[in-house]
Formats: C-alpha cells, structure tokens, sequence
C-alpha cells in the first residue's frame, strides 16, 4: 500500500491539486484524512480507475447494441 498526497495524486492524474481536493471531498476518488492533510491509496486509486473504464465500456458496449437492434 503506497499513500500519496493530493499534489501527487494531481501529478499521477495530470489533475490540479485543487481538483483532488474537490473530488475527495465529494467522494469522487477515495481518500482519507490525516490531520489537516489528504491522503490517497495508490491501489484504491488505480482500482476505481479501472472500475470507471470497465464501466464506460459496459455503457458503450451497451449503447452500440441497443442502436444496432434500433
């Protein structure tokens, strides 16, 4: 388990530090706090990452059948 901070993360992401901060407050990646601080599992991360893609490509997937029986 490698935990990283939210300037980390936004490099990782190519996302502002600011940006990481409003997801993790929302529940947008997975996070928890430490203090003050944000701190983010590297492996949680890369799971919900996954997870979106898996996801999307399930929409897509599904999208394209549903127009091809249209």
């Amino acid at each position: 388990m490698t935990n990283v901070t939210a300037k980390e993360l936004g490099q990782y992401l190519k996302l502002s530090e600011s940006t990481i901060y409003k997801l993790a407050s929302n529940g947008g990646v997975p996070g928890f706090r430490l203090g003050d601080s944000w701190r983010f599992d590297m492996e949680e991360i890369q799971q919900t990452i996954r997870g979106a893609k898996n996801k999307q490509n399930f929409e897509t997937k599904n999208s394209m059948s549903a127009k091809s029986l249209a």
